[in-house]
């Protein structure tokens, strides 16, 4: 057969950006933001973000430079993940609950030039700039108040140090702009930093590419209809929100934004808004769960859960609840999720609690990955699909990353020459070909040099009706080498009539557990320090009991 090579017409660069242009025709009256008591068609979103897109221009922003946000879910946070990209620049969400001097060296590491700042966030950033070195340019500043928005009154906080706040700058911005185009398809679209960053950033870097192949798969995997009712829970600066922002504009979704996590105000606006679609963290899912605000719903919502291993007994009691729950797993180098626990029908006619267990597996490579395995750390080669030999997870696939951002160790570390990703997430791979996390590898517990899966032992604590949140890390032991802490938080609602002893966690486990993997030490605290992202500090648990130790 004749070979044809590309041609301009069929090899345009992939992006998600075009998906907003066509949603401000398909779905142009439709309700595409909503928030308090301000909401936005699809076609009045297209021309504010290509009014802020345009206005980046004007204030010298050019194609490559990193454009940083430090913002809740608002509607600005939103239209941003459009418009920042659509004016060439690479968007940084950054997290909102890092400390200054952290920020700071993200802001410095990735050269940002400008900032768009939430009010509630405002001196964090600002102390941040005054850590960066003498004589070292800092980026401009720009206001994010969206209660001034909401009231339509003037904000009273000071914009001395702030270029001007975000709705004055979106006014000047031309809403016919013609948005600057990626001119590869590997141009870097996002930069995002790996949670738990420290003074060694991981900056991942997903070009347009990346972007839509993930935005595209995560639509098909999770079988999202067209105009669905998305309730954002999930932080977007949480791996740009799984790709969801450009995912509702490709299907003209409605989106409700939310500035904080709250089991009563979700409730409130799922009955409200009719909601269909959200995400979360397991954490999130046993908010919900353990609400006192607690109802059952009068329609089913669908919520797709990742980030950690979700305990099968909170599984079950958010099904239980009127919640339709899909799990999967990814990490910020995929750009969102690559392995789901695709459902098989069977199933359903199993017990509540056995379709839980089956659930909280991580399952298989979504069509949008090329392959998911499990490699022997010392072969080199696939383990046995007996659901019991543990190996590294690798990955590959059109959605992982370019690379970490001057990094070219790290990135050679995990992308290896062999052609696979390397996440550094321990698992296995069951008969019927399902995938099944284990453990970060910094997290396995080695008492008497048997290998100890924490979720394993946390999913039992889960499962105990006064346990709230349980986590398992290790404790040095002189004889066993290590043995396993828990650290469990109480339910607080009301059900407890006796507050269970240590003596009794660690029988409870005695009874469902291999003596092996029992905890040793129980220690219950109030609430268990977590990220923003909802995942366990366990680090800081680590220490806790290296200390008592």
């Amino acid at each position: 057969m004749e070979l044809l090579l590309p041609n301009p017409a069929n090899s345009t660069p992939l992006t998600t950006l075009g998906f907003l242009d066509r949603a401000a025709t398909a779905y142009g009256d439709s309700p595409s933001i909503v928030y308090n008591n301000v909401s936005y068609t699809w076609l009045q979103t297209h021309c504010r973000c290509l009014q802020m897109a345009s206005s980046l221009t004007s204030l010298g922003i050019q194609r490559g430079q990193v454009v940083s946000v430090v913002a809740p879910n608002v509607p600005s946070m939103y239209e941003l993940q459009f418009a920042v990209p659509m004016s060439g620049a690479v968007l940084n969400n950054i997290n909102t609950r890092l400390d200054a001097h952290t920020l700071s060296i993200l802001l410095q590491h990735s050269e940002s030039k400008l900032v768009f700042v939430d009010h509630h966030s405002s001196s964090l950033v600002l102390e941040a700039i005054s850590l960066f070195p003498r004589n070292t340019k800092h980026p401009q500043l720009i206001l994010i108040d969206d209660e001034m928005v909401s009231s339509g009154s003037k904000s009273t906080s000071s914009t001395s140090h702030f270029l001007d706040h975000y709705e004055g700058i979106l006014e000047d911005g031309d809403p016919k702009f013609k948005w600057v185009r990626p001119k590869s398809e590997w141009d870097p679209m996002v930069l995002n930093y790996t949670s738990g960053t420290t003074s060694c950033p991981k900056g991942v870097s997903l070009s347009h590419r990346a972007i839509f192949i993930k935005t595209m798969d995560t639509l098909v995997d999770w079988s999202v209809p067209n105009q669905p009712v998305y309730l954002w829970t999930l932080p977007i600066f949480h791996a740009n929100g799984w790709s969801f922002p450009w995912g509702m504009a490709a299907v003209g979704g409605t989106n409700i934004c939310l500035r904080k996590v709250d089991p009563s105000q979700i409730y409130r606006l799922i009955k409200q808004h009719k909601v269909t679609h959200m995400c979360g963290a397991p954490v999130v899912l046993n908010m919900l769960s353990n609400s006192p605000d607690l109802e059952t719903l009068d329609h089913h919502v669908q919520i797709l859960t990742a980030g950690a291993p979700p305990p099968a007994p909170v599984l079950a009691r958010t099904e239980s609840m009127g919640f339709v729950v899909s799990h999967g797993y990814g990490l910020t180098e995929t750009g969102g999720i690559v392995v789901s626990c695709a459902w098989k029908q069977k199933w359903n006619k199993l017990p509540l609690t056995e379709r839980a267990r089956l659930k909280s597996r991580q399952g298989v490579n979504t069509v949008g990955l090329t392959e998911a395995d499990v490699f022997d750390p010392k072969t080199g080669e696939p383990v046995k699909r007996d659901g019991k030999t543990v190996g590294e997870v690798v990955l590959r696939g059109g959605s992982l990353m370019l690379g970490y951002l001057k990094d070219t160790e790290g990135t050679s570390k995990c992308m290896r020459e062999n052609g696979w990703f390397y996440t550094g997430d321990v698992g296995v791979i069951h008969p019927d070909g399902y995938l099944e996390i284990k453990d970060r590898s910094k997290d396995i517990i080695i008492s008497g040099g048997e290998n100890i899966s924490s979720p394993e032992v946390e999913s039992v604590l889960y499962s105990h009706p006064a346990v709230n949140e349980a986590a398992v890390v290790a404790k040095p032991d002189k004889f066993w080498g290590e043995t396993p802490c828990a650290f469990v938080s109480l339910k607080k609602n009301g059900e407890l009539t006796q507050k269970p002893s240590e003596k009794e966690i660690i029988q409870y486990c005695r009874d469902r557990l291999p003596h092996y993997m029992v905890p040793k030490t129980v220690v219950f605290e109030n609430e268990l320090p977590k990220t923003s992202t909802g995942k366990v500090q366990k680090f800081i648990l680590r220490r806790i009991a290296k200390a008592m130790s």
